[in-house]
């Protein structure tokens, strides 16, 4: 078992340690980010740095924008580039952090344990013929994302810093250059088994096994079979996170293996984006061009990345080699069901049900059905509801709502406040994170920006100012394009 622990010292709010470095010398590199011209802090997360212990005034600044670049590491930073493998669009690739450096792990005032990464910090020997550099308009809208996420009650990865770099990056076009900050419980993803499982050994591949175990789920460490519980809870926790992407109308965009995190947080916030109008076929990414990551299809790919991981773990659950696949199987089972409960659990609480059964699946289904047929607004559609006056479904749906309702022992008082807890008054609507992300990179406009966020950061809540933000853009001439920024 390799130990979490630690007792680093504290130098100005930083206390990392560097549990992830003490696993197989295989599974890492130590490196260092490359250095920028002149960066500039183009936007900073005052609230999560005071989450994590850090002095936020020391580090919205010049000063901050140094260490966040990557010109300078923060006091106790050790950095590594990790490996990991991936299927990407269901062909598997050797990859690693080809454009990112992990600084260490941060232990925040109650002592949980963060990743500190530079994402775009310069080349590692996993950059392949990349050159491990991030424009500016990925970084922030990742930034926005993930803290619209968040903000929402989704488990993510976090963004505590974009810093412009003053140098160009060269995609399709010029673009500025940026380095983001991202904070996660960790970075250990099912691409990171599928390669510990391809070097053959499997010392290496029971050490990360163990490692995650003691990270993320310690309660499977006293199981009889610990590597199967740990399976299982894996598929648990991922069925929920996909059943809160569904709640939403959240479009991953590029669900390959090595964007699936086994904290159960979303990661790698790329092509991505939010659903207006309701239509469970929606493909925003730009590299999708055969609907693999479709809305619809993100809790079959989960089921599918999930199998490449009991694939990798199987080796090692038991001695026999068909009792250890049989193992691995049986906790895969566990996915579909626990997808089916989460996504009843959301949804019906969308609707206002407290205890949504198996025989109120038609209930959601068929309103679904409404707002493909009408080409409704996914999000406002749930947001006015309303037990009551209806607003939403046909005339048959809302008599057919209104008697389920009337069966909880709870009012409508009470199912109108369930629902304003489940149903988001404010999303990253396309149009607004477009105009913010092109204000802030053509004209070095920020205001934009600040803007969204601050509606995002309350997305229940009805406020006077976030007005501008409740509704979808004007109607698209061509469809709606997200892009990688590699």
């Amino acid at each position: 078992m390799h130990s979490t622990q630690a007792i680093p010292r504290s130098h100005g709010g930083w206390r990392f340690d560097h549990s992830y470095t003490r696993l197989p010398a295989e599974l890492f590199e130590r490196t260092k980010p490359d250095r920028v011209c002149r960066p500039v802090m183009a936007v900073f997360n005052r609230a999560l740095a005071m989450e994590l212990g850090l002095a936020p005034e020391g580090l919205d600044s010049t000063c901050g924008a140094v260490l966040f670049s990557g010109n300078e590491l923060p006091p106790g930073a050790e950095p590594i580039a990790q490996a990991y493998a991936g299927h990407q669009f269901g062909h598997f690739t050797m990859l690693g952090d080809g454009r990112a450096v992990l600084l260490g792990e941060q232990l925040d005032p109650a002592g949980r344990r963060w990743d500190v990464q530079l994402k775009g910090s310069g080349r590692t020997r996993y950059s392949r013929r990349g050159d491990g550099r991030a424009a500016l308009g990925p970084m922030l809208r990742e930034y926005i994302i993930s803290e619209a996420m968040h903000g929402l009650g989704i488990p993510t990865t976090r963004s505590l810093a974009v810093v412009a770099t003053g140098e160009t990056v060269h995609r399709d076009e010029p673009l500025p250059g940026a380095v983001l900050v991202r904070v996660a419980a960790s970075h250990i993803r099912v691409g990171t088994f599928e390669y510990a499982a391809s070097l053959g050994d499997p010392k290496v591949l029971a050490a990360l096994v163990d490692y995650t175990i003691q990270r993320h789920f310690p309660e499977c460490a006293s199981e009889s079979a610990p590597g199967r519980a740990f399976l299982e809870a894996v598929c648990r926790s991922q069925a929920t996170l996909i059943a809160k992407w569904f709640s939403v109308g959240f479009i991953h965009g590029v669900m390959n293996t090595d964007n699936m995190a086994l904290s159960g947080e979303t990661i790698d916030y790329g092509p991505c984006a939010f659903m207006d109008a309701y239509d469970p076929e929606t493909v925003f990414s730009s590299i999708d061009r055969n609907g693999r990551y479709a809305f619809s299809q993100q809790p079959v790919i989960a089921h599918w990345n999930l199998a490449r991981l009991a694939e990798s773990v199987a080796p090692i659950l038991h001695s026999c080699e068909e009792k250890g696949l049989e193992m691995a199987k049986e906790a895969l089972s566990v996915y579909p069901g626990a997808f089916k409960r989460a996504w009843l659990d959301a949804m019906g609480a969308k609707i206002g049900l407290f205890e949504p059964t198996e025989s109120d699946v038609p209930l959601v289904e068929d309103l679904l059905v409404w707002m493909l047929q009408t080409k409704a607004d996914f999000t406002n559609s749930f947001r006015h509801l309303d037990p009551e006056s209806g607003a939403a479904g046909s005339s048959g749906w809302r008599k057919a709502w209104a008697e389920r309702l009337g069966r909880q022992s709870q009012s409508f008082a009470d199912a109108r406040g369930l629902m304003q807890r489940s149903n988001p008054a404010v999303i990253p609507r396309n149009h607004k994170v477009e105009g913010a992300l092109q204000a802030a990179m053509e004209s070095d406009d920020f205001s934009s920006l600040r803007e969204l966020l601050d509606a995002l950061e309350s997305p229940y809540e009805d406020k006077a100012r976030n007005l501008e933000f409740l509704t979808p853009g004007p109607p698209p001439t061509t469809p709606y394009r997200t892009f990688c920024g590699t």
